[in-house]
């Protein structure tokens, strides 16, 4: 569970009675595109032929971009979900961060879950040192972080840090 059991109202589009603006929701999802995308080749490793996740992440720059609705990018996400399930490891995680990063289109919230799959990626693909290479990923993603939303990230990760694995400690 990477979602908290109340939802931060700065994670909730202003339409919805939130505080976000739909700038900072497409910022949120391109980031998390930009974090799936670090470690898709952990799972187009594994399985070359399948393109769900790699769509996924396109679905969610698409969004981004105002060329499909949000729920194309949230089915798109789903069958990245169905492709991650029967594998282990870091190509798993691989294709759950770019699934998560096509739901950032439905909820904003899911900006982490790409952050935090791509991390337990990185660890699982390590071959040494698997905190080592989380925390590298940790810092590499940060350093992606638009200025626009560097402190709302920042202080997410704080927030959901320990039902995200802990992963956000870097």
């Amino acid at each position: 569970m990477i979602l908290p059991k109340v939802r931060d109202p700065r994670f909730i589009t202003v339409r919805r009675g939130g505080t976000l603006t739909d700038p900072h929701h497409r910022q949120l999802a391109e980031w998390a595109a930009v974090c799936a995308e670090h470690v898709l080749h952990l799972f187009e490793a594994e399985r070359p032929d399948d393109l769900r996740p790699r769509q996924a992440i396109e679905a969610a720059r698409a969004w981004v971009r105002g060329e499909v609705k949000m729920m194309e990018a949230r089915a798109v996400g789903g069958a990245a979900n169905t492709a991650a399930r029967p594998l282990k490891g870091a190509p798993r995680y691989a294709a759950y961060a770019a699934a998560q990063a096509a739901l950032v289109a439905h909820v904003a919230a899911h900006e982490l879950g790409a952050a935090a799959y791509a991390i337990k990626a990185a660890r699982a693909a390590a071959t040494r040192d698997a905190e080592s290479a989380g925390r590298r990923e940790c810092r590499w993603q940060r350093e992606q972080l638009p200025d626009e939303i560097r402190e709302l990230v920042l202080d997410d990760q704080r927030a959901r840090n320990e039902i995200c694995w802990s992963v956000f400690t870097c």
